[in-house]
């Protein structure tokens, strides 16, 4: 009996050692797994970072470099930023969000965002943030027209808001949708303003869009730097950053043109999303972006960083003098928020 179970334990032994491999094989295989579950983990999702605005593709590679932190691109909107964060306000995707000054205000009307103070919360003017921490401005820009000469076909650069008007642009003028886009409705908000309006009075600025539209304007609802640098859109109602981005890095025959009768310079904010399901990384992307790295990178992206010591003289040195960028004139960020549906809806009547 004794060797009869002998035989029958021998017999086992490579059963035994089978089973021991495969349990080997398991655990060296959770081992592999674990660290790119815990990777796969470092994400925070960014509604409207969109890689070919303001240099996000940039700002992104160098915080996943430093943090670790994986963000995906995404080329929504302001508005559509926001409408998706309604959509998904039980079950939030998102944990921060990009927006224009006036979208954040709605933002925090909507409750889609949450406070947080990140690290150099300090430095932040108090008129470019909100008192609560809802949302804070990371850089700002300069409402102008960005130009490709080449596109111009031999005709002048124009040099004001009356000049986009001649008949010898039609099909040549682009501007994002007022309705939708942040940088449309800033758009509308500088012309409105400069001739004559106030933003209780759109009439001017509605009455420049009524007499463009004969001029066949191209209004796309995202970013459109790639139509301007392949001439499809000659002249755009967009930032001095794209503009310079285009002379500087990519050696475009571009031009940047803030209109004589005047502008607006608006700051663009991010926030934390309400409910994040990754709070803490989002968190530290918030932290990043206005960092001394963060704010450089912005400066060196032809943006005005939220903290002006991060500007480099040799960034300022890109930029048109200061005399063209005193004809930027101030603006209620606060009562251009609250104007903004409905100017929206008024723009949509003329214009359809």
């Amino acid at each position: 009996m004794i060797r009869s179970s002998s035989r029958f334990a021998s017999s086992l032994t490579p059963l035994w050692r089978r089973l021991a491999h495969v349990m080997i094989v398991a655990g060296a295989a959770l081992v592999t797994v674990a660290p790119q579950a815990a990777h796969a983990d470092e994400t925070a999702i960014c509604y409207n970072c969109p890689p070919e605005w303001a240099d996000w593709a940039g700002q992104i590679k160098a915080i996943q470099q430093k943090t670790g932190i994986r963000v995906p691109f995404d080329n929504k909107n302001s508005g559509q930023s926001i409408a998706q964060l309604m959509a998904e306000q039980k079950s939030p995707v998102a944990d921060v969000v990009y927006l224009g000054v006036s979208s954040a205000y709605q933002a925090k009307d909507k409750g889609v965002i949450q406070p947080y103070r990140p690290a150099h919360w300090d430095d932040i003017p108090a008129n470019l943030k909100d008192p609560q921490g809802y949302w804070f401005a990371i850089h700002s820009g300069t409402l102008g027209f960005f130009v490709n000469k080449d596109a111009l076909e031999g005709k002048p650069v124009p040099r004001s808001w009356a000049d986009l008007l001649k008949p010898e642009y039609k099909g040549m003028i682009g501007y994002l949708d007022p309705s939708s886009a942040f940088v449309g409705y800033a758009g509308a908000v500088a012309v409105n303003q400069a001739l004559g309006g106030t933003l209780d009075n759109f009439e001017p600025g509605l009455d420049w869009f009524r007499k463009l539209k004969a001029n066949a304007p191209i209004v796309p609802k995202q970013t459109a730097y790639a139509r301007v640098m392949s001439g499809e859109i000659p002249i755009l109602l967009d930032y001095d950053f794209d503009a310079y981005r285009a002379k500087y890095k990519d050696h475009a025959n571009v031009e940047f043109v803030i209109p004589k009768e005047g502008t607006i310079s608006v700051p663009y904010v991010m926030s934390l999303v309400k409910g994040a399901p990754h709070a803490d990384n989002g968190k530290k992307v918030l932290d990043f972006v206005l960092s001394d790295e963060g704010q450089k990178l912005w400066a060196d992206a032809y943006l005005r960083p939220v903290r002006a010591t991060a500007m480099s003289a040799q960034a300022a040195a890109k930029f048109l003098p200061a005399s063209d960028y005193a004809r930027a004139q101030p603006v209620d960020f606060g009562k251009m928020a609250g104007k903004q549906a409905s100017f929206g809806e008024r723009y949509l009547q003329v214009m359809h």
